[in-house]
């Protein structure tokens, strides 16, 4: 006998997360939020800028929200709401036909009573519920014509239904009177339980009772009554809406109608009631809203009614995806009613976009200060730093990633030349020369034995006068001091980004790669200041005039005094002169065109660091000859020399010039570390 094999059923997985998804990649928000972050963009908005652009393969909520508008206006333009006084009308004309047929066929018909008839007909009032009352009593002679208007009545019920319970105008299409009074049944049953609970006398059982009793007119299948109430309310309310956006004399030919629908008043005073019940319960639904709807395609009560609600859906969407309110948050997205406007693909988008907000505040790149506001922590820092490093490599060295800084051993770095190895040596052999040494040494006398090396064939001994090792050169500790001019010329031209970059490129390669340098950061403006790579990362547009190189140099000088034993490096990075500096008393003097004074403490304080010894290079940015005269003259004092870069080359011209600084790079051509990439130096 054969087994009875069990029947699978396959649907779209909704129990969470996808657990097959990939993970989420933040690496890609985490630098767009870095360069907004920059430019001077808190990292709250930062992060909300990018998920509303979205990135390289992932729709934002601008492009989710561009979806629900385009829905939205389609709805309205394809759509509008007098299809039921169509329908009703086409009944009534299809009735009047049959009849004037059945009139004219009659031959046993008298001719008064005939020529009364044709004169009703042809007199009914132009409103189609003018018409349909006057008919109320009307004697119809065909019976195809007594039922067309008759399911006028049964229509207009069922539609009405509709609005308020979604399906009934389908399921009581073939309603028989014992329906129609089961249906009043349950109104009535609804609008006590509705009261009740309206006064606070209702039950759990009273709620079972009306469900077992009446539970196949709600598919929704709620599970107390304020979950009945929620739903019947979204409806009812959209229902009100839609009467509101139909014009005034729509209105009053539907409000006309609805009053013989199912035959008697009955029904529409059930509705009432419960509009008035659920208005009470639920005030804070939209009850007065309207809409305006321009387009060819007749909708019904029913129908209109769940358009409405579909507007009203995508409108909440809109709302969550806009993020615009106090404390929001992706998770607010109600993703059922956007798979179920959208589809599936947008509710997928979304749905990844939560995941990575969460992840970012999750894995610790963003942190929350004592007041409550998001900033790029240590970590973010550090992550954001190495992708501008692997940036600047790449320019540096022509080809795709980093520039292999690694240094071989202790005693510093390795010059390529070989020596004979003496007691007390640490430098690494040179193996190849060493081999060479016993191999050329195999047929003389040997010496004391060092190691045997076993082969198939004649061994080669080692001996201690065979060994060579790698020469190194020194390598000192650097004092590094970057310079970088925050004043609002920067801003205002474009070079703010550019110098950020430039300063967490250099701040992530020596402390990642030359953790013996001490790096100091300093920006001038009006005044000059020390500052923590976080604080200049974040700092925004300074828009106070003032090129306070004065400044900026005296601090660097006090920094370098602190590293007595580090050679010191000074890199400054500017685009105009000297136009403050400051007084004896600590006051800054400011003028434009730069005073003589101004200049003058400027090149006092830059002759000190030459003093101590400081290798120094100017960046220049702009090309506005009075500052490259200013700066060459400057650079030749000190022994300097002058770097004028591109925008996108200024992080890789000071990386480079920092690197040429610490060994025998230092003293040859600029042009070497900067890969050919068009820099002027003199």
């Amino acid at each position: 006998m054969a087994r009875h094999q069990p029947r699978s059923r396959y649907t779209a997985y909704d129990g969470g997360p996808d657990p097959l998804a990939a993970p989420v990649d933040i690496a890609e928000a985490l630098d767009a939020i870095g360069e907004d972050v920059m430019a001077g963009y808190s990292p709250e908005r930062a992060m909300r800028e990018f998920l509303r652009r979205g990135g390289r393969d992932r729709r934002g909520l601008d492009d989710l929200a561009r979806r629900i508008a385009e829905k939205r206006h389609e709805l309205t333009q394809r759509h509008h709401l007098d299809g039921t006084l169509q329908e009703v009308r086409e009944l009534l004309d299809s009735a009047l036909v049959h009849e004037r047929g059945q009139l004219a066929r009659d031959i046993s018909m008298d001719d008064d009573d005939r020529a009364l008839r044709e004169l009703t007909l042809d007199n009914l009032h132009s409103s189609t519920a003018a018409a349909v009352s006057e008919l109320a009593s009307y004697d119809w002679q065909s019976r195809d014509a007594r039922e067309d208007y008759e399911r006028i009545n049964d229509l207009l019920g069922r539609e009405l239904l509709d609005q308020r319970f979604a399906g009934m105008k389908q399921a009581l299409e073939s309603a028989t009177d014992e329906d129609r009074a089961a249906i009043n049944e349950m109104l009535g049953d609804l609008n006590d339980l509705l009261a009740k609970h309206q006064q606070g006398t209702d039950t759990a059982q009273d709620f079972a009772d009306f469900m077992d009793k009446h539970g196949e007119y709600f598919p929704e299948n709620p599970q107390n009554v304020d979950e009945l109430i929620d739903a019947m309310a979204r409806r009812a309310a959209a229902a009100q809406r839609m009467m509101s956006s139909m014009t005034a004399e729509q209105r009053a030919e539907l409000m006309s109608l609805a009053q013989s629908a199912f035959g008697s008043p009955a029904l529409m005073e059930q509705l009432a009631q419960l509009d008035a019940n659920l208005q009470a319960l639920r005030p804070g639904e939209d009850w007065t809203g309207s809409e305006r709807f321009d387009g060819e395609q007749g909708l019904g009560l029913g129908d209109g009614t769940g358009m409405l609600q579909d507007l009203a859906d995508l409108d909440a969407l809109a709302e969550q995806l806009a993020q615009s309110y106090d404390g929001a948050r992706l998770d607010d997205i109600d993703l059922d009613k956007l798979a179920q406007q959208l589809g599936n693909d947008d509710a997928v988008d979304a749905r990844t976009l939560q995941r990575l907000e969460q992840a970012l505040r999750d894995s610790g790149y963003l942190t929350r200060t004592s007041d409550g506001r998001l900033k790029l922590s240590p970590r973010a820092m550090r992550q954001l730093g190495k992708a501008l490093l692997k940036d600047v490599a790449t320019r540096m060295s022509g080809r795709q990633g980093q520039r292999d800084l690694r240094q071989a051993g202790a005693a510093g770095e390795l010059s390529g030349a070989t020596r004979e190895w003496q007691f007390g040596d640490t430098e690494p052999w040179d193996v190849t020369r060493t081999i060479t040494n016993a191999v050329r040494r195999a047929a003389g006398e040997p010496g004391p034995m060092v190691s045997t090396v076993p082969t198939d064939g004649p061994a080669v001994r080692i001996q201690v006068g065979d060994v060579e090792v790698s020469e190194t050169e020194a390598r000192t500790q650097a004092a590094v001091a970057l310079l970088v001019d925050t004043s609002f010329s920067m801003a205002m031209d474009g070079r703010w980004v550019p110098m950020k970059r430039t300063a967490l490129a250099l701040h992530t390669l020596i402390r990642s790669r030359f953790r013996g340098d001490a790096l100091q950061l300093i920006g001038f403006g009006r005044h000059a200041q020390v500052m923590d790579i976080e604080e200049l990362t974040g700092l925004d547009a300074m828009w106070d005039k003032g090129t306070n190189l004065h400044h900026a140099l005296l601090l660097a000088n006090r920094f370098f005094r602190k590293h007595p034993a580090a050679q010191p490096v000074l890199l400054i990075v500017t685009d105009g002169e000297p136009t403050s500096h400051l007084e004896p008393n600590g006051e800054v003097y400011f003028e434009y065109p730069p005073h003589p004074l101004t200049v003058a403490y400027s090149i006092r304080e830059l002759d000190n660091s030459g003093r101590i010894g400081a290798q120094t290079t100017f960046f220049r940015l702009g090309s506005d000859p009075g500052l490259a005269r200013f700066v060459e003259s400057m650079a030749r004092r000190v022994d300097g020399r002058v770097v004028a870069p591109e925008l996108d080359d200024l992080g890789a011209a000071v990386v480079g010039s920092y690197l040429g600084s610490r060994g025998p790079a230092g003293a040859g051509d600029y042009g070497d570390w900067f890969g050919g990439r068009g820099f002027w130096v003199g």
